[in-house]
């Protein structure tokens, strides 16, 4: 009996000595951090198992033991797995790893789509992203517009100018709908809060103005009052007379200069030969231009100029705004430009 307790005594020893081996292994496993030195983007296809995932953390050596990896999901009920692109850091612990993948957190890109820019500007854009699907290029603007549910048969204007964020795969058609939603979002507050002084009757309307004033002006704090002259003459029956709107018309054909005949030649967009606004916006505005449309500055200037320093002097009087144009457009300086400052002007400048 003695050499039998002693052969149970022995067996028990090396079950234990086993199971803490093999508990120690595991914990091991466990314990094991992703491989890779630098933070590294894996793409796991629409489709994709589990388990074929963890192997191609192994293809990519980001995490060595796929087997392991895989059982110890099925054994914690941790093999959900949602499609994409994933930003794996150095040295990320198991339980991180599986709640990333699970967590749909795919690697973001951006793009943004300025202020002021036409629609043919977003497609150019749009157009040299290589990680979206690009549907834009087989579609008409009439086709465009019919997607986003307009009822104008272009989108110009309608579409808000931001950062937008989007993940590989994406269609360009889904970041238009992006920027046309925020659009009616901040258009639907402005509108709210428009006042009396808007001479504008539909939000549309403010859209129009809005992207005219946009095109004029870059000096945030001007805005306001360009809206005043614009609301002025529009009451008085004045024609706007606003050269950005000739350049919309012109198309592929502005080449950087306005010519007379420019100006005499009618389009429907040209404010020195049509009266009231132009059909349709001829850029995306921003808030602020927004803002402005609806809320016009008080006052009595009817004329403005680009002084050529980004800023605009503004008469009451087409004599005093001839003299302005003489002084800042007929005689330049070398220094001459139509971007606005970076700063403010200082008070009594």
């Amino acid at each position: 009996m003695k050499w039998f307790k002693r052969f149970l005594a022995i067996s028990s020893l090396l079950v234990i000595v086993a199971i803490a081996a093999g508990g120690g292994w595991i914990y091991s496993l466990y314990q094991t951090p992703t491989q890779n030195q630098v933070e590294q983007i894996v793409d796991i296809p629409r489709g994709t198992s589990f388990r074929a995932a963890t192997r191609m953390l192994a293809d990519k050596g980001v995490y060595p033991h796929a087997d392991f990896l895989y059982y110890w999901a099925r054994v914690t009920d941790q093999t959900t797995l949602q499609a994409g692109e994933y930003s794996i850091s150095p040295q990320q612990a198991l339980p991180d790893l599986l709640a990333l993948l699970a967590s749909g957190r795919t690697v973001q890109y951006r793009v943004t789509l300025v202020e002021g820019w036409h629609f043919s500007q977003w497609r150019d854009a749009l157009g040299r992203l290589d990680n979206i699907e690009q549907r834009l290029p087989d579609m008409t603007d009439e086709e465009v517009a019919e997607f986003l549910g307009l009822e104008e048969d272009h989108p110009e204007g309608w579409l808000y100018p931001e950062t937008y964020s989007y993940t590989r795969g994406a269609t360009d058609l889904s970041i238009l709908r992006q920027a046309h939603e925020r659009m009616q979002r901040v258009l639907t507050e402005e509108w709210a809060a428009r006042s009396d002084g808007a001479v504008v009757e539909t939000p549309y309307e403010a859209l129009i103005l809005a992207s005219i004033i946009e095109r004029e002006t870059g000096a945030t704090w001007e805005r306001e009052d360009i809206a005043g002259v614009f609301t002025r003459r529009l009451q008085r029956g004045m024609r706007l007379q606003t050269d950005p709107t000739v350049i919309y018309g012109m198309g592929d054909s502005y080449d950087g200069r306005i010519r007379r005949s420019d100006l005499e030649t009618s389009t429907p967009w040209n404010t020195y030969r049509i009266s009231g606004l132009p059909p349709t916006p001829i850029a995306m505005p921003g808030r602020g231009s927004i803002h402005a449309a609806l809320n016009p500055a008080p006052g009595s200037a009817l004329y403005f100029v680009a002084r050529g320093d980004g800023t605009h002097h503004f008469s009451d009087t087409l004599v005093e705004h001839n003299a302005a144009v003489r002084r800042y457009q007929l005689q330049r300086r070398e220094d001459y430009r139509s971007a606005p400052p970076t700063t403010l002007p200082e008070e009594g400048s």
